[in-house]
């Protein structure tokens, strides 16, 4: 949490630098882009400090956001033919990664 805090006090910071930069002969609207972008990195790290933790307090919820992989994938065994020619690297490949699928469901 103290991460977070130093975060949000640095990007507010450089935030102040960026508007200094703005109110100078030089500054342009860039800086004054900036003065708005630098509070939203310092608050991301606290945002993602919340976010963490509330899906740690509720792990049924957690379990629901994960992505979706399904845990075996179906081996191409056929070779695949562009224009009626057999690649026979593909070919080859293929026959490769079946046979570590079935190494790896034994």
């Amino acid at each position: 949490m103290a991460a977070c805090v130093v975060s949000l006090v640095g990007a507010c910071v450089l935030a102040w630098w960026q508007w200094t930069r703005f109110e100078s002969a030089s500054g342009t609207w860039q800086n004054l882009g900036y003065v708005l972008q630098w509070p939203l990195f310092g608050l991301f790290p606290a945002f993602m400090f919340w976010r963490v933790k509330r899906l740690k307090e509720s792990p049924g919820r957690a379990d629901r956001m994960a992505p979706r992989i399904p845990s075996r994938l179906a081996p191409v065994t056929t070779p695949v033919s562009v224009d009626g020619d057999v690649d026979d690297e593909l070919a080859a490949y293929n026959r490769y990664l079946a046979e570590l699928n079935t190494k790896d469901q034994a």
